[in-house]
């Protein structure tokens, strides 16, 4: 069972920070699955990134690149 303490450890911008390290590092690409990064977060962790996937809605099977294409910017 995944807790509220649990499920604050990884919000999305969290998840697209990892993300945007390992495609600086070319460990991955942003035209992989998004499920493709649980090689790189404990199975205990991954639970609860995939809650805060599911709770914006984003499925394993999405590419890595659309966790970035709904990002908000504030204007300069």
């Amino acid at each position: 069972m995944v807790t509220t303490l649990q499920r604050e450890l990884y919000t999305l911008d969290m998840l697209r920070d990892e993300a945007r390290a390992l495609i600086f590092q070319g460990v991955v690409n942003g035209q992989q699955p998004i499920g493709t990064l649980c090689r790189y977060v404990s199975e205990r962790e991954w639970a609860c990134v995939e809650i805060t996937l599911e709770d914006n809605e984003f499925l394993p099977r999405d590419r890595i690149c659309d966790l970035f294409s709904q990002e908000r910017w504030d204007a300069d």
